[in-house]
């Protein structure tokens, strides 16, 4: 309602609360002539001070059809210091002379019964004005502070069209009580049968503190029950505190997997960015990129981002002028195996600070291409590992993978050439190295999530390479984060090991995505099993058994001890490798990598097995 409406509203109010309380003081009988006209004269009085602190209170401000407890204490403040001050005029204006004492806290009590009923009178109306349309049958799980108010918002709303049937807890003390006049139902293992005898449409998932176990049960009962589900954000996710319909959102595989928050120190990762270079190789990659918002948090004087792909590097350059226009940003289109290039980017730029970002991984492709993966993986980390070298970078951060651990596949291969490249630059140059390695990132490029998405929304079939067949995930922002931290941390030299969590079955994975898009496994989509293919493991590890494990100050960050390696020989071979590369001879790029890799370990069915045995 508009202001003055409501204050005409607040005036008449007041004019019937100071006659009433005379009125009432008079046993309900006649008001007699002189206590009548004293009455009406002060009237004025009355409502200039009643009127003055409504203002000052705001209590015109407050939305009739949202009215709460806080509004009424609002008038109730409002009315208590306009009848103590219009009492005080009155008593130097009259000496209350005809004016009965108990007028004024009778006034005072009719005055806050107006004004509240009013307003309360209202809502109600709205309310009941926006209920008489069924709209679609909502049931909404989670009978707490979160509900409550998911439904107070869904009943004032008037772009939603929902009729909310009941509410379901596991808190079995409230089966049967009422929430605004809504009843809880029963406990969660009901909601197949319940959404089947209301007839629900949707189901609203108003739990913001679930933890990824209690969400992985609602989801299979959603499922079970066929119905399409909504959820609303992590409690760290809601600022104000509040819950409402606008922020009801798909339920994603995240709040599945069930990934803590990450606490770490940002303020020496301020120190450590806050006007320095940065150069990302693989910049416009899934890593890369989301470095480099990182990053740019951080008020770096430079992002300089290397990435061989041009349409993505143009594209993320595009968001990144956007969301951070004080940034400077110099987007490079670059070969890291091109060594006179990446010199000159070296050279020009001068960077402080390197993450190496830049590698292929797509583990069966690279597995019948193992030139090209050593020449890009192994090769191309020693030559953006010598340019900053020269050129005088602080510290190198290698990003590197679990398929390095005891490989199976020949892009693990190139990952641990990459990684032992770092140690031993590490052990004779200023530049410091630093190695992060960890497993899976959700949704990542060529990943198994964006595969899986694509084949439910095609109808399947959904193709898992083996029911027992497990990886470790997180998130691309959480990964990039803990980057971050290691870089702080690292002195030179150290593999820092992120803590994946406990590792996901892939089967379970595929059947939960296909869940999440409301299908059933199996009976709507099928799950099929393809087998291994070239180059994978049925499980993967992040620390060799000879690397032993030791905490830091971060929980979700590990420190493995580095294995020893003879450098004289390492840089010999890979002198050959280079060569071999250089030459095209497949077959002896093949044995020199795995000549310095000796803890490979060949998977049946590999194109490589039988050179795995002669080598070994």
């Amino acid at each position: 309602m508009s202001r003055w409406p409501v204050l005409i509203h607040d005036a008449i109010g007041i004019t019937v609360a100071w006659l009433g309380a005379y009125w009432f003081r008079f046993n309900l009988d006649s008001i007699p002539g002189i206590f009548l006209d004293q009455a009406i004269a002060m009237l004025p009085v009355v409502i200039g001070a009643h009127l003055v602190f409504f203002v000052f209170f705001g209590i015109h401000r407050g939305a009739w059809r949202f009215t709460s407890t806080y509004d009424l204490w609002v008038v109730i403040k409002a009315v208590g210091v306009g009848t103590l001050v219009s009492a005080a005029v009155i008593f130097l204006l009259t000496d209350l002379i005809a004016v009965p004492r108990s007028v004024f806290p009778l006034h005072g009590l009719f005055l806050v019964g107006f004004l509240a009923g009013g307003r309360i009178t209202y809502r109600l109306f709205r309310d009941r004005q926006l209920q008489r349309g069924e709209g679609k049958r909502v049931m909404i799980v989670g009978a707490g502070a979160a509900g409550d108010m998911l439904l107070k918002d869904i009943k004032r709303s008037v772009d939603i069209d929902y009729h909310v049937a009941g509410f379901i807890d596991d808190d079995s003390s409230k089966k049967g009580r009422e929430i605004q006049g809504v009843r809880i139902l029963g406990e969660c293992a009901t909601i197949p049968q319940l959404s089947k005898l209301l007839h629900i449409e949707l189901i609203l998932i108003a739990i913001p503190s679930a933890s990824a176990e209690e969400m992985r049960r609602l989801v299979s009962l959603c499922g079970e029950a066929r119905v399409p589900f909504r959820t609303l954000p992590k409690v760290q996710d809601i600022l104000d505190g509040g819950a409402s319909s606008s922020d009801l959102r798909t339920v994603e595989l995240d709040d599945l997997l069930g990934r803590a928050p990450v606490d770490l120190n940002w303020e020496k990762m301020f120190e450590m960015i806050k006007d320095k270079k940065v150069l990302i190789t693989g910049g416009a990659g899934s890593i890369g990129s989301e470095l480099c918002r990182q990053v740019a948090r951080l008020e770096p004087k430079e992002v300089i981002l290397v990435e061989q792909n041009e349409f993505n590097l143009y594209s993320l350059g595009l968001e990144l002028k956007e969301r951070f226009p004080e940034v400077s940003f110099s987007q490079l289109l670059g070969d890291i195996c091109d060594e006179k290039a990446i010199n000159d980017i070296f050279v020009n730029h001068r960077p402080q600070i390197v993450f190496h970002a830049a590698a292929y991984k797509h583990v069966p492709m690279l597995q019948n291409q193992i030139r090209e993966t050593m020449r890009n993986n192994t090769l191309g980390t020693l030559s953006v590992a010598n340019a900053a070298i020269a050129a005088g970078v602080e510290k190198f951060v290698l990003i590197s993978t679990d398929k390095a651990v005891n490989p199976s596949s020949m892009m693990g291969v190139s990952k641990r050439l990459a990684e032992i490249v770092g140690q031993l630059r590490n052990d004779t140059e200023k530049t410091k190295f630093i190695t992060v390695r960890f497993g899976n990132v959700l949704g990542s490029a060529g990943s198994v999530v964006p595969l899986f998405e694509r084949q439910i929304r095609q109808g399947g079939p959904v193709t898992v390479t083996d029911p027992s067949m497990t990886r470790y995930f997180m998130t691309v922002s959480e990964a990039c984060q803990l980057i971050l931290q290691a870089c702080v941390m690292g002195a030179g030299g150290e593999i820092f090991v992120l803590n994946m969590g406990e590792p996901v079955k892939i089967d379970y994975l595929a059947r939960q995505m296909i869940r999440l898009a409301g299908k059933v496994p199996d009976d709507e989509v099928e799950v099929r099993y393809t087998g291994l293919r070239p180059g994978e493991k049925l499980s993967e590890e992040l620390f060799h058994p000879d690397e032993s494990l030791a905490p830091t100050d971060y929980e979700k960050i590990l420190l493995a001890q580095a294995r020893p390696n003879t450098p004289d020989e390492f840089w010999k071979l890979l002198e050959r490798l280079a060569s071999s590369i250089e030459a095209c001879d497949h077959e002896t790029v093949r044995e020199i990598s795995l000549e310095l890799v000796p803890e490979y370990q060949s998977i049946s069915g590999s194109p490589d097995l039988d050179a795995s045995n002669a080598a070994a």
